[in-house]
């Protein structure tokens, strides 16, 4: 190894290939011993469950949020940590109990920025009826960080959870809404590149939605396609599920703004992070029921059917661009819009 390849770069946390290896490397094999539980840490989920005595399972995630910039179109830091951790618990198909808030401050931080941020928190908790049970406070000398630094937990409760490793063959996929909008709002945003564009980031809390399509059965797989965006989330669970996962790239919403901006960048949109969308795999006979209750939903007006699972290229993503030819959709090294959550 060079001594390059000896020390972290920002890839190893953006969510691609470099951290899963990363992760399945140095981090995993010493809590090997330690695990219990039907998903626990080694199955890399957006959540691990604990079986309770009585019905139903304890979800629990965690998560760290470093976005830059902290106000952004849509959203800031804030409304970030607070939808992107009741988002792990949503995709679990687990109703949100309690979040907990750390927050590391950085000397001379404006207080009143404090105020929205944790403003931002709280709306977005009320919106999906959750309370903030615990929290932290630290603060660090000027320049030992950037700003702000927000940690979370999330409780939730499920009955059964749902994994991202359940896909079969025959199912369908489902997204959302469209893809690609946060990262790319946030690239906009920044102040080196002087764009201009009225891209806003879909940050918000997917339980609302989510909920209305649990009764409906029939989910076999649920992720947030969040760092590494629809390409990450799809290959993970193909990945695990041992399947071929088989897109129609026009089938796949994109919003002109955001396909224009990446064209212009050079970076795919199916890379990009989400933070108010999911990717869900169902059972082909409910499909159409489920799309319908999604489109009804203000956060899944723009809902669509972009594939099927299949049998061929098992671990593979495959996607058939508007010419008719046939591709691999890889997974990416990381996220290319690096500190987006």
């Amino acid at each position: 190894m060079t001594s390059n390849e000896n020390r972290i770069s920002p890839l190893h946390g953006a969510g691609g290939e470099m951290m899963s290896r990363l992760l399945a490397e140095h981090v995993l094999p010493h809590f090997a011993a330690s695990q219990v539980g039907r998903i626990g840490l080694s199955a890399m989920d957006d959540g691990a469950t604990i079986a309770l005595p009585t019905a139903g399972e304890l979800v629990m995630t965690t998560d760290s949020h470093v976005v830059k910039p902290i106000f952004f179109p849509g959203g800031d830091i804030g409304k970030l940590a607070a939808a992107g951790t009741l988002n792990d618990l949503a995709v679990m198909g687990a109703r949100p109990l309690a979040l907990s808030l750390a927050v590391i401050i950085e000397e001379d931080f404006p207080i009143s920025d404090i105020d929205r941020i944790v403003e931002s928190f709280a709306h977005t908790l009320i919106g999906s009826q959750t309370p903030l049970i615990c929290g932290d406070t630290k603060v660090m000398g000027r320049g030992e960080i950037d700003g702000i630094v927000i940690n979370t937990t999330g409780l939730g409760i499920a009955n059964p959870a749902i994994s991202d490793a359940g896909a079969v063959p025959g199912d369908v996929i489902i997204v959302t809404g469209s893809m690609g909008d946060h990262g790319m709002a946030l690239l906009a945003a920044r102040e080196e590149f002087h764009l201009e564009t009225e891209l806003k980031s879909d940050v918000d809390s997917i339980w609302p939605m989510i909920r209305t399509i649990l009764p409906i059965g029939g989910i076999h797989a649920m992720k947030d396609p969040t760092r590494g965006g629809l390409a990450a989330a799809l290959n993970e669970m193909s990945g695990k599920s041992g399947t071929t996962i088989e897109l129609t790239q026009s089938a796949i919403p994109i919003r002109d703004e955001v396909q224009a901006l990446s064209d212009l960048l050079g970076i795919s949109p199916l890379e990009v992070a989400n933070e108010g969308k999911a990717v869900l795999i169902v059972d082909p006979a409910l499909a159409d029921q489920i799309l319908e209750t999604l489109q009804k939903h203000p956060l899944g007006r723009h809902a669509a059917i972009i594939g099927i699972v299949g049998t061929k290229f098992p671990g593979r993503v495959v996607m058939t661009t508007p010419v008719g030819g046939r591709r691999f959709l890889d997974m990416p090294l990381g996220d290319p819009v690096p500190r987006i959550c």
